[in-house]
Formats: structure tokens, C-alpha cells, sequence
């Protein structure tokens, strides 16, 4: 992490990693990642009802995380924070490489059973 950073930023930081917490937000982006969607299109993707998926919508647009288009009635979201696929692949690389250990250990205790 970068030195001197002030508390009001350190809050920042904390906020965004708060909001990166919830698994609906991350499907949300992650669908965004393909390509902006439709809130329809988010709902037939992630599974998740209108209501919710506007809400995290909306909570991922005040902080800047995606963008909103409105076209006649319809309204369209994209990525507004492209960064963040580069912290979900930090994180995923990280995540895959500690599941995978956790596999060879656990083939090997089972292993001398």
C-alpha cells in the first residue's frame, strides 16, 4: 500500500472494499464486464429480482463504480471503475492458488487413510 495515506483516504479505500463485499454487486459487475446491460438483462442474468438489482445498481452508481445511459424509458449500466477487474484478479489468482493448495493437502491426508 502506498505511504502517507491520510485517514480521510484510508476511508475511502475501507468504503470501496465494503462495497466490493456483496456477492450480488460482484455478479453485477462481472456481468457488466461484457459489455453494458440493461437492468432486465442483469435480472435475467444474475437470477436476482428487479428491486434488488436496481438497489445495488444504484449504491454501485453513487460511488462511481458504474454509469448510467437512459435511452427512451430504458436504462443501461457500464463499468465506471475499470479498476476493479484488476483488484478481482489479484484477488481470484490469490483465491484459486490457496484453494488449490488446500486441495493437494487435503488428497494427501485422504490419501494416507
Amino acid at each position: 500500500m502506498s505511504e502517507n495515506l491520510s485517514n480521510e483516504m484510508l476511508e475511502m479505500i475501507a468504503q470501496r472494499f465494503r462495497l466490493l463485499s456483496d456477492p450480488m454487486r460482484l455478479r453485477i459487475l462481472h456481468e457488466l464486464q461484457q459489455g453494458e446491460k440493461s437492468v432486465t438483462q442483469l435480472v435475467e442474468a444474475t437470477g436476482a429480482s428487479q428491486p434488488n438489482v436496481s438497489k445495488h445498481l444504484s449504491t454501485l452508481k453513487t460511488h462511481g463504480m458504474v454509469n448510467r445511459r437512459q435511452s427512451g424509458n430504458m436504462a443501461y449500466f457500464s463499468i465506471g471503475a475499470p479498476f476493479v477487474f484488476d483488484l478481482c484478479t489479484i484477488v481470484c489468482d490469490g483465491m484459486r492458488k490457496e484453494w488449490t493448495e488446500k486441495q493437494a493437502v487435503l488428497g494427501d491426508v485422504l490419501g494416507t487413510l
